[in-house]
């Protein structure tokens, strides 16, 4: 049972990005097919390495942002070891959603000594500061295109009242079960409390943090590589060289909401960044081919470096 639920995670969110590949074969004809080929080829790619630039100083900034979660804690890990441990946990999604948290805790429990669940416990602390980013990100959307961002997330089947009810229910069993693990004493229970522990020591880091403000810059710096190189890469195609920013946001945050759905958003991403575009007046070549440049430029950087990063971690530590 515990094997079919693991291969469960990996086999849906694949099939949906699958899915989505296929709808953006069926819903464009040869021609199309070989015009979105043809933009792809004809693209700018000095403005496609820039925006991979940008992505590599978001992943350096996070992993530097990480040391101030840990310091609280005691830990003050190399920057090496953060970095690769951040690149391999990207790469690690690509192939098994949310994987790459526990990696990153992972890593840094046999490279740096510092307990599992204190090391995850900080990476949850972070994802939830770059919840709030995105949730800021899909407000300032809203407020701009509301019918737009909301008839695009309607067609992808996404309703919000089922994952509002979803996540109450989450809750409500977790302070159930929270109760239950705390009144008892039960050996195994115990451990799991002592787990527990350790994992909300990691997430109140953020409290403890003695520097806040560098947090903060860190975590608007990420925000605004990540903001840059989606921008950028308008300039890598004609037709999409004149977008304003209000439609870049839109497409940016209907991009990062479609990539939480399967791995790595292969398939979604560009279809429903294709969809944002579509609605400014992008013909469906071009904005398919701006959806793929970006997917792809971004995606082959994180299989590239999060590749050299496995051979690289036992050779930066190799006297441990």
């Amino acid at each position: 049972m515990k094997k079919l639920a693991s291969i469960s995670k990996i086999i849906i969110p694949l099939g949906i990005g699958i899915f989505f590949i296929y709808l953006s074969y069926n819903t464009t004809t040869p021609e199309d097919r070989e015009s979105i080929f043809l933009h792809i080829k004809n693209a700018d790619y000095s403005f496609v390495f820039l925006s991979a630039v940008f992505g590599a100083l978001s992943h350096i900034s996070r992993a530097y942002r990480w040391k101030f979660l840990l310091a609280p804690l005691g830990y003050r890990p190399r920057l090496i070891n953060s970095l690769l441990a951040v690149l391999i946990g990207y790469v690690s999604n690509l192939g098994i959603p949310r994987s790459g948290e526990l990696f990153r805790a992972t890593i840094m429990d046999r490279f740096e000594n510092i307990p599992f669940q204190k090391g995850f416990g900080t990476v949850i602390a972070e994802r939830l500061v770059d919840l709030i980013i995105l949730l800021c990100f899909v407000s300032l959307a809203l407020i701009i295109e509301f019918d737009l961002i909301w008839e695009i997330l309607a067609k992808k089947l996404i309703n919000p009242v089922q994952i509002s009810i979803m996540i109450v229910s989450v809750v409500v069993v977790f302070l159930v079960l929270r109760k239950f693990i705390n009144q008892s004493n039960n050996p195994f229970l115990n451990k799991i409390r002592l787990f527990f522990a350790g994992l909300w020591e990691g997430v109140i880091s953020l409290k403890k943090m003695e520097h806040k403000w560098a947090f903060i810059g860190h975590t608007l710096f990420i925000w605004l590589m990540y903001l840059a190189m989606f921008y950028i890469i308008k300039f890598s195609i004609p037709e999409t060289a004149s977008l304003g920013l209000e439609s870049l946001i839109a497409a940016f945050v209907v991009g990062a909401l479609a990539i939480s759905a399967t791995n790595g958003g292969v398939g979604i991403y560009p279809f429903s960044v294709s969809l944002v575009l579509i609605a400014y007046g992008i013909s469906k070549e071009s904005s398919l081919a701006f959806g793929w440049i970006m997917w792809a430029s971004q995606t082959v950087m994180i299989v590239l470096f999060g590749s050299l990063a496995f051979f690289a971690l036992p050779l930066v530590n190799r006297y441990k």
